[in-house]
């Protein structure tokens, strides 16, 4: 083994790791200003993570023209596909900081930490998206996930937030045990821990069908653990009602989206071969049929995430249930193992980024405002403060999918790729159809309560402040632009999606 050209070919991979070293030492930056800043100077913190986010997000745009490099001795990759997810994992981090800013539940406590771990969080979905060594995948969602267990108790006093923090390690632990022990069983079929090698080698040569089940079911334990679909949803209710709500909205999407990325980049590259003659389609690999298996995990989670959502009262727990069966309209493209619906997946998160985050913020203005997430405490409030319940109307009906909204434009990617797989998925859009009348359900319950019935004291006028109005029109705006002109999205996820399997 030549160790000099592997140290001077890690060397040369630090030209294209240029994102991660910048968010490495924004982080460490950070954690020094945070020594020597005082505690009254705390906005400060969040003008340097918003900055360096800014830096970061240069630096992934250049990168845009380099094609696909794996990196790091085949244990990164640097491609459309990951760089498409990092501008997505970058979008949110900036929003949630400006969310921060002007929240109510974090006003008084010291913030430095808190968006030193945001951005270290930030770092660690980078490496989710790029990962293509199960080692690499396995550390970086690690990483991420002892952040988020943090990040979720930040609210230390309060008792649910620490229970939230203590259920999202137990279920984490428990989730990442399963798929370390799948890593082991894949690597003893293998003998490599690289995905590309591993799809060669399975195409290759028969291997033990039964561990091969067994070892990526327990792999999808990790990663359903970080998109939380069923069975390891469990976490998500607590956890999002006892986070402080900038940081539950950030869990409901930036983890979420690194965790369909690695997912896709896993199933599509390990698990598939390609068939060849210019088709977009992948064929399964190892004689199972991974595509049917994930869609009934795709058909249970959005089952379950809608029909448990009609039963809450908090609106934050209506939402996080919300959160799973979204999960389990997002995995519908993923499970197709097809060029279209993974462009279908990507697309469909970058709108329930915009329509999520947004319905997140009107829960951080009306608790900031009326002190409660109870949605019978939400009656009349269309007339106290219509331009957060006018927004919220907007954000759930695109979260229903209705026109002329971006959720709509998604929920079509969505069922279209879903109804061009064939006969043999026609199950699941219909599954899919039936969850979404379930859905506006729910929704039509919240927008119900705000714009038809009324409170006791109808009369108060409650006041918005000009900086949460401009945040809103910030999510509004796409969430209705991508309703009609959606050209700009489609075309950049199609093109990342290009390079999924090149190297």
């Amino acid at each position: 083994m030549d160790y000099s050209s592997i140290i001077q070919s890690n060397i040369n991979s630090l030209a294209y790791f240029v994102p991660e070293l910048l968010l490495t030492g924004i982080v460490l930056a950070m954690v020094i200003a945070d020594l020597f800043l005082k505690k009254e100077h705390s906005p400060w913190m969040s003008i340097i993570a918003l900055a360096g986010a800014v830096v970061v997000f240069l630096a992934v745009i250049a990168q845009y023209d380099l094609g696909s490099r794996s990196i790091f001795s085949d244990m990164l990759v640097v491609d459309p596909f990951s760089l498409f997810f990092k501008l997505l994992f970058l979008a949110s981090a900036v929003l949630v900081i400006f969310l921060s800013i002007g929240s109510v539940e974090l006003a008084g406590r010291p913030v430095g930490e808190y968006f030193t771990l945001l951005m270290a969080l930030t770092l660690g979905m980078f490496l989710m998206a790029s990962a293509t060594n199960l080692l690499t995948i396995y550390i970086s969602i690690e990483l991420v996930s002892v952040i988020s267990f943090v990040l979720a108790t930040y609210l230390k006093t309060r008792r649910r937030s620490s229970e939230a923090g203590l259920k999202y390690a137990i279920y984490g632990a428990f989730s990442s045990g399963l798929m370390l022990f799948g890593i082991s069983i894949l690597y003893g079929l293998t003998g490599t821990f690289n995905i590309y090698e591993i799809s060669e080698i399975l195409a290759g040569r028969v291997t033990n069908e039964l561990a091969l089940l067994v070892s990526v079911l327990l792999i999808i334990a990790g990663f359903g653990y970080k998109i939380a679909s069923v069975p390891f949803h469990f976490w998500v209710p607590d956890v999002y009602e006892g986070a402080p709500t900038p940081i539950t909205a950030f869990l409901s999407v930036g983890p979420k989206a690194a965790g369909f990325a690695v997912l896709i980049r896993f199933f599509n590259v390990a698990l598939v071969s390609h068939s060849g003659n210019g088709a977009t389609e992948w064929l399964a690999l190892g004689g199972i049929d991974w595509p049917q298996i994930l869609a009934v995990i795709a058909a249970a989670t959005m089952t379950l995430g809608n029909l448990v959502a009609i039963m809450q009262n908090n609106i934050k727990r209506l939402l996080a249930y919300s959160s799973i069966a979204h999960a389990g309209y997002a995995l519908m493209g993923t499970v197709l193992l097809s060029e279209q619906g993974v462009y279908a997946t990507m697309f469909y998160l970058v709108v329930y980024y915009l329509m999520n985050v947004g319905a997140f913020l009107v829960v951080i203005i009306f608790q900031d405002i009326i002190g409660s997430e109870d949605i019978n405490d939400w009656k009349g409030l269309a007339y106290k403060a219509p331009i957060p319940a006018i927004a919220m109307g907007i954000f759930l009906f695109s979260l229903t999918g209705l026109p002329p909204t971006a959720g709509f434009v998604g929920k079509f990617y969505l069922f279209a790729a879903v109804v061009k797989a064939g006969p043999a998925f026609y199950w699941l859009a219909a599954v899919g159809l039936l969850n979404s009348v379930v859905a506006l359900y729910y929704y039509a319950r919240v927008v119900r309560a705000m714009f038809l019935e009324k409170s006791e004291d109808e009369a108060v006028s409650l006041t918005v402040s000009p900086y949460y109005v401009t945040l809103l029109a910030v999510l509004v705006i796409p969430t209705l632009v991508l309703g009609v002109y959606w050209a700009p999205l489609a075309d950049l996820a199609n093109y990342s999606v290009e390079f999924l399997r090149a190297l």
